[in-house]
């Protein structure tokens, strides 16, 4: 073949595989959506770029739009309601019974065209967003085809503030996350024994007493006994105008917030204020002992705690309400006051973690299982439920609450948030419930994210790697395809005994949020680990970066091969923030930023005669200067 005829077939086959090669790309974006297309070319944003939006809900979504751009690339949009004659963003928002978080995208050199609802508009405005990129000194958008709807009509994050306190600020940047990443849902553990977060006119003791403590445990649990206590005090709550600012900022960017105000449990922090709403009598402002003589089944009297304080020690507590008039006129002022402040549909009650000990030495509550005709006190935490879910429905609105619901009967049409793994969610799937999951075992994200615990923060326990919380379904195979419609969507958990600063929140938080997004936005059949942490995490960990998160860095990809010229092994270190710079060791000794510099794969040394594995320890550093923990990994063959 001659060399012109050569040239021209090279030429022809590049021709041809160009838009083969750009149909293989993936896209980065999280969560990737449901249909994607890429074709050639780019559009471009310019400051002079028009944005029509003719709706107030699409100018409020072009706003928000605009914020986000200007702070990462210097500039924002004219948003118009007159359709421009030139390249331009065209926001056509549709009417229709469903659908509302579906979307469509056109992208060409010419326009971005996107369709959809309400929050269709919004989430195809957060993939815009994703997908803008810096090219030749250009900010341009690549060009494609995206259809996009979520699998789950349910997607949320839980954020406890009742055992460390979080400013509206910070709660103001987890939503704005939330959105970008598709979230619907913020639960808001607003009530626990060690804090009461919300202001109630009715009742200021809330607010005087209930939300302060003296003083909290250092260290784990099991760390010191007796507890050692930091001498701080600590506290905070949220004012009802601060409330309805947060339930707007969270609505303008579609997610509502469900607020839980707890019962019967997890109550020490209001009985310290009003112990008269417990299940004895009260003398000088104190409650008093049970007053039935009863033991367990060990032959041990039921632990009757009553404390008068609010604690700064975790766990379980004894003090739960009492099942009186008292009581329930007491919760009833406060759904009043709360259901005032928040529209969501669902007002989620807690229910969890009921110990039963002070109804069982209570005359009060024995007098209230004999008058109902109740089994035991088991049935009386379900009357309990039931009185305020009729309540609630009364006034339009749901009840929600942790799988403990289920115990002694559930309430006719409460929600079950199955978090003591699945079976509490499949129980009441099969009951004819609907259910959110948020198991323990894949969505608690107060959990370790290392096996080896030394090399992260204080936490509660366990371990949750990123790899896990991805291969999360919420779908349980052992339900019906009939019962599978009632498992909502699922959420994930940040409990924050041990997570008292806004670093470790977002530490917790990020990157296994990106992770959950992905779960509660696709099928499992259309996820990808490898897609997700190769192709798309590394660039919005990044961005993350950029938006001052304190994400957790995570561990790098790390591929051991034989190099057959030497028999020896090659090492090759991917990290999963793009642009991270690694540093590493094979000779056991610590890695950081005086060590060996990766470059590319690397041949590892060869062991002695006899001698086990080498290790390679390694850090990375991000694009920002943020160092990792230090990563191990033995150097041997898979």
């Amino acid at each position: 073949m001659n060399k012109s005829l050569l040239a021209g077939v090279i030429l022809f086959l590049a021709i041809a595989a160009g838009p083969l090669a750009r149909a293989q790309e993936t896209l980065s974006i999280i969560p990737y959506p449901k249909e994607v297309t890429i074709q050639n070319g780019y559009f471009q944003l310019t400051p002079g770029t028009p944005i029509l939006a003719t709706t107030a809900d699409s100018r409020k979504s072009a706003e928000l739009f605009n914020q986000l751009l200007l702070a990462r690339q210097g500039f924002s949009l004219p948003i118009t309601q007159v359709k421009p004659s030139g390249k331009a963003i065209i926001l056509g928002e549709t009417e229709g019974a469903d659908g509302n978080e579906r979307y469509e995208l056109e992208i060409s050199p010419e326009q971005i065209l996107l369709t959809g609802r309400k929050a269709g508009i919004f989430y195809g405005l957060q993939t815009v967003l994703q997908l803008i990129e810096s090219r030749d000194g250009k900010v341009t958008v690549p060009a494609a085809q995206i259809k996009d709807e979520p699998a789950f009509a349910y997607r949320g994050l839980m954020l406890d503030v009742s055992r460390h306190f979080f400013s509206t600020d910070q709660i103001k940047k987890m939503l704005d996350l939330m959105g970008y990443f598709k979230f619907n849902r913020m639960h808001w553990h607003l009530t626990e024994d060690q804090g009461w977060r919300l202001e109630i006119k009715k009742y200021p003791k809330l607010t005087q007493v209930s939300a302060w403590r003296d003083s909290t445990i250092i260290g784990q649990y099991y760390d010191f006994k007796p507890f050692i206590y930091d001498g701080k005090p600590h506290g905070g709550y949220y004012t009802q105008e601060e409330a309805r600012d947060i339930v707007r900022y969270a609505a303008e960017r579609h997610i509502t917030v469900i607020p839980e105000i707890e019962l019967p449990g997890h109550s020490s922090a209001v009985l310290a204020a009003y112990p008269e709403l417990g299940s004895f009598e009260v003398k000088d402002g104190k409650a008093l002992p049970g007053t039935i003589p009863a033991k367990n089944d060990k032959g041990e009297p039921y632990n009757n705690e009553l404390n008068t304080y609010v604690p700064g020690y975790w766990g379980v507590h004894y003090n739960i309400y009492g099942p009186t008039e008292k009581a329930f006129g007491f919760l009833e002022d406060v759904l009043t006051e709360v259901m005032e402040i928040f529209p969501s549909e669902y007002i989620h009650i807690g229910g969890d973690e009921v110990p039963k000990d002070q109804w069982i030495t209570s005359e009060i509550a024995q007098k209230v299982i004999k008058k109902e005709k109740l089994a035991d006190e088991h049935e009386l935490q379900s009357f309990f439920i039931r009185r305020i879910e009729k309540f609630l429905n009364k006034n339009g609105r749901k009840l929600i609450g942790w799988d403990e619901i289920l115990e002694g009967g559930l309430a006719p049409n409460a929600t079950v948030m199955s978090w003591r793994g699945e079976k509490g969610g499949i129980e009441a799937a099969k009951m004819g419930h609907d259910v959110i999951m948020t198991p323990n075992s894949h969505l608690y994200f107060d959990h370790y994210q290392a096996a080896d615990k030394t090399t992260e923060p204080l936490a509660i326990g366990g371990f949750l790697p990123l790899k896990k919380v991805y291969s999360y379904s919420p779908i349980p195979e052992s339900l019906t395809t009939e019962e599978q419609k009632h498992v909502l969507g699922v959420q994930a958990n940040l409990w924050t005994e041990y997570i008292p600063t806004n670093n470790k929140m977002e530490y917790f938080l990020f990157p296994r949020a990106l992770a959950l997004a992905e779960v509660a936005w696709k099928s499992k059949e259309e996820k990808n680990f490898k897609s997700f942490t190769h192709h798309r995490l590394p660039k919005r960990l990044a961005e993350l970066e950029e938006r001052n998160v304190f994400f957790r860095i995570p561990e790098a990809e790390i591929s051991i091969s034989r190099d057959e010229s030497t028999k020896r092994h090659l090492i090759a270190i991917t990290p999963l923030v793009a642009n991270a710079e690694v540093f590493y060791t094979v000779d056991g000794h610590k890695a950081d930023q005086t060590a060996n510099r990766y470059t590319g794969a690397f041949l590892a040394p060869i062991p002695g005669e006899g001698q086990g594995p080498l290790t390679l320890r390694y850090i990375l550093v991000t694009p920002g200067g943020r160092s990792s923990n230090e990563f191990q990994v033995e150097i041997k063959l898979p």
